[in-house]
């Protein structure tokens, strides 16, 4: 799990649905915003109750999620406010790694 200063607000979360840009792939979802004057880069992962209705299962994903941006992180802009949002259920580890490495090169 990231440190609570790595992960995004509420109130962060709201802004960027609002204000801003995304990028896709086959299971995630990347929305962000670029804030100026911040230190570290805040990502948090939202999985949603039509991807898995169990809680159980959805923090299983958001587990997973965290697991593999905690390598990431320190590649990516301090700038950067963002959400990875899941679209399907995915178990393997190695294909989410995949993707939100993907993701996140394309935003540097």
């Amino acid at each position: 799990m990231l440190l609570k200063k790595n992960r995004a607000s509420k109130k962060d979360i709201d802004k960027i649905f609002k204000e801003g840009r995304f990028f896709v792939s086959t299971n995630l979802t990347f929305k962000f915003i670029f804030i100026k004057n911040q230190k570290e880069p805040k990502i948090s992962f939202i999985a949603p109750k039509n991807i898995a209705k169990l809680a159980v299962k959805r923090n299983l994903l958001r587990r997973k999620g965290y697991f593999v941006l905690k390598k990431y992180i320190k590649n990516v802009s301090p700038s950067v406010v963002g959400v990875f949002v899941f679209k399907k259920h995915q178990e393997d580890v190695s294909v989410l790694e995949n993707e939100i490495k993907n993701l996140l090169n394309k935003i540097n």
